[in-house]
């Protein structure tokens, strides 16, 4: 009867034991994923070269599967504002230059999985969100929708920025 006891308390302690070294194991499977992520060159894409270089930025950077996309604006390849004074307008070139970007990267709108909206006119963006809908017709990404005082140039109304998890 001891050595039962003996052999049922053994066996309960090992259980603790494997399950401490599988964490283990799972912790450090996850540092050696974020370390091979940390180690890959950043591709950058830029939009529109000259006028990135004139405002000091790049349109986007995939690291990994993670791409950051700069906020886009209604602008032409100038840089100068369109659609001035029509937000719904603005926000569907913003869109438009969005689209291009992902299709740079073979990615879609599906991939996008943070959007971040900036508007001087919020009322005025919430009469035209339903246009989202257009864009997002499989899920909506988390994300947040801000009014702002002013965004870089006084025509621009609205700026968007996304970050894309773009699966293998």
């Amino acid at each position: 009867m001891k050595s039962l006891i003996f052999y049922l308390l053994l066996f309960g302690l090992s259980i603790p034991i494997l399950s401490c070294e599988q964490k283990e194991k799972e912790v450090a499977t996850v540092k050696e994923e974020k370390t091979i992520l940390t180690h890959e060159k950043p591709e950058y894409f830029q939009l529109r070269p000259e006028v990135e270089k004139a405002y000091g930025y790049t349109h986007a950077v995939k690291i990994g599967n993670d791409i950051k996309i700069s906020g886009a604006v209604s602008m032409d390849d100038e840089g100068n504002p369109t659609a001035v004074g029509d937000l719904g307008q603005q926000m569907k070139n913003c869109y438009a230059d969005l689209e291009k970007i992902l299709n740079h990267y073979g990615c879609t709108f599906d991939d996008v999985v943070v959007e971040n909206v900036f508007t001087t006119d919020m009322p005025l963006f919430l009469e035209n969100a339903s246009y989202r809908n257009t864009i997002y017709t499989t899920h909506f990404p988390t994300g947040s929708w801000l009014g702002v005082k002013e965004l870089a140039l006084p025509e621009i109304m609205i700026e968007i920025e996304l970050e894309v998890y773009k699966t293998d």
